[in-house]
């Protein structure tokens, strides 16, 4: 399993990497391995303002479908186009060319709420 340093997680399997003042997010590559196959991702979300943990999209694999939780509050300002047509990406390559959502935080003291890489790693055993 990857755990990258340099982002944040949540307890639900989300992760967030901040740059200057927008930030990415996608799901582990522990929660990818767990859900096995992806084949669609739906984001309804796109320009709407929410708040930390509430459900911004769906993820399906091929035997299940699970709601993806912000990290953070903040505007939902993209989703990543290329998963439409190919959702495997998340499989692939979770952290870089499988992430999810582009947000614009609005508290980006929510982040010391998230676990560091080391505790995410315990949560999960």
């Amino acid at each position: 399993m990857n755990f990258p340093t340099n982002l944040r997680y949540t307890r639900d399997h989300e992760w967030i990497r901040v740059e200057g003042e927008t930030a990415y997010v996608g799901i582990t590559d522990y929660a990818q391995s767990e859900l096995g196959e992806i084949v669609f991702v739906d984001i309804p979300t796109e320009g709407e303002t929410l708040a930390r943990e509430d459900v911004f999209g769906t993820i399906e694999a091929v035997k299940t479908v699970s709601d993806l939780f912000m990290p953070v509050s903040g505007e939902v300002l993209a989703i990543n186009a290329e998963l439409e047509s190919k959702p495997e990406l998340i499989n692939e390559d979770p952290y870089q060319a499988g992430w999810i959502i582009k947000v614009k935080p609005s508290d980006l003291s929510e982040l010391d709420t998230l676990l560091p890489a080391a505790d995410y790693q315990q949560t999960i055993g």
